[in-house]
């Protein structure tokens, strides 16, 4: 999950550093000096890039510090919002075209927020001229935008992000004057009120009223801009040092995109929009959840260290500071395609629709997959296929699991079906 500089890497193979990880084994990107067991070095980035986090690597050190640390991620956090909500521009909030699709899909938003980033594109009001962006894309996207920034429900849908932009904006830009403060409590108090600026942006990005019939490729771009401000939100009670804060909104966090992911699902008609969604989400799962619970795991395991423990992890994260070997994120190259693509494409040579569309949903919902499990195990009793154990279908992927409860669904119904035919025969 973490890289480390070469040095680094290096003591690690021969035995010099030990990767420090929690009780229950995760780890939290840092080593150990061998010899000594003291804290001998921070990660410099994470092998992840999310589409719609930023990974927090350093923690300790002075809160001034914190905070500048935590500025760092809400920009990164402000890039992403600008690119996942300018998206929506081509999809649009009802059915949208496959060729619109292809134009926004995860590997031309990740290009587009590496841009974004970059500053080879403005943002006005949070969104992007992508007429000037897809230029070079035919006539017949550019014309899809047109109609979709026509469109009178796009209209209202649009006026209301850019007010809750620009208010997020104005947010960050006051959280940039607090981080010049000298004075404790003044400098709490900003954080404080450009929080609350961030809160009534993200009333309108998750105002329920809005969401209502909008289509699965706009429904997730929608929560995805939630999920990013969210974690700004969280933030801001880092840069104060509320890490007890923090910890329960990325715990709430965490069941929020799950809850979210199924809910996208369960809006999907169409093998255009599963081929839209299944990269996107496996992304999402892959990296953004990883992402978060590292962020979060590290919070509880900063708070189980002794006060020596802490006095070194602050001088540790000091010197990190220093040498300031990297930002917080680490981009993917542009011309590089996601591995979810390939991934993507090597299971629907195998598998249905149907399969994949519910491996998405088990890898997200715990519960729904413990119902197909049971289902499966019910099943594969009957027909004394021990192999089926509640055991075994515990450690099987999530994949396995709906293809294989689809398998007893076609079965059942087939079954069904010959019963039907055999009374229809009885009475004829």
């Amino acid at each position: 999950m973490y890289d480390f500089s070469p040095l680094v890497q290096i003591g690690i193979a021969a035995g010099k550093y030990i990767p420090v990880e929690t009780a229950a084994g995760v780890p939290i990107g840092m080593v150990r000096d061998a010899a000594t067991g003291q804290f001998a070095a921070h990660a410099i980035g994470m092998s992840l890039n999310p589409l719609t986090a930023a990974p927090q690597m350093l923690m300790g050190a002075g809160q001034l510090y914190q905070g500048h640390k935590a500025l760092q991620g809400i920009k990164a956090l402000s890039a992403s919002v600008a690119t996942l909500q300018a998206t929506t521009a081509v999809i649009g909030v009802g059915t949208v075209a496959v060729a619109a699709l292809s134009a926004v899909n995860l590997w031309q938003t990740l290009k587009l927020r590496k841009d974004v980033r970059q500053m080879r594109v403005e943002v006005r009001e949070g969104f992007i001229d992508l007429k000037q962006v897809f230029a070079d894309q035919g006539v017949e996207l550019i014309k899809h935008i047109q109609q979709v920034s026509d469109d009178v429900e796009f209209r209202a849908h649009r006026t209301i992000l850019a007010r809750a932009y620009g208010l997020f904006e104005k947010a960050m830009n006051r959280l940039c004057s607090a981080m010049t403060m000298q004075d404790l409590r003044s400098r709490s108090d900003e954080i404080k009120a450009a929080r609350d600026m961030m809160f009534r942006a993200l009333s309108d990005y998750d105002n329920g009223q809005l969401m209502i019939g909008v289509g699965s490729a706009a429904y997730i771009r929608r929560c995805e801009c939630v999920w990013a401000i969210e974690q700004a939100i969280a933030m801001t009670y880092q840069m104060q040092g509320e890490w007890q804060t923090v910890s329960d909104r990325l715990t709430a966090l965490n069941a929020t995109i799950r809850q979210d992911a199924v809910a996208t699902l369960d809006k999907v008609e169409t093998t255009d929009e599963l081929d839209f969604l299944f990269p996107e989400l496996t992304r999402i799962h892959n990296h953004d959840l990883v992402a978060i619970n590292a962020w979060n795991e590290r919070i509880e395991w900063v708070e189980t260290l002794s006060a020596e423990e802490m006095k070194q992890l602050n001088a540790s994260v000091d010197d990190e500071a220093e040498k300031a070997e990297s930002d917080v994120i680490i981009e993917d190259p542009a011309d590089d395609r996601p591995i979810e693509y390939s991934v993507y494409e090597d299971l629907k040579s195998n598998f249905v629709p149907e399969a994949l569309h519910e491996s998405l949903v088990y890898s997200f919902s715990p519960e729904l997959r413990r119902q197909g499990e049971e289902y499966i195990a019910e099943r594969a009793a009957l027909e004394s296929l021990t192999a089926l154990s509640p055991r075994n279908l515990k450690q099987a992927s999530p994949l396995t699991v709906a293809n294989l409860e689809l398998y007893f669904a076609i079965r059942d119904e087939s079954l069904a079906a010959e019963e039907e035919d055999l009374k229809i025969a009885a009475v004829a």
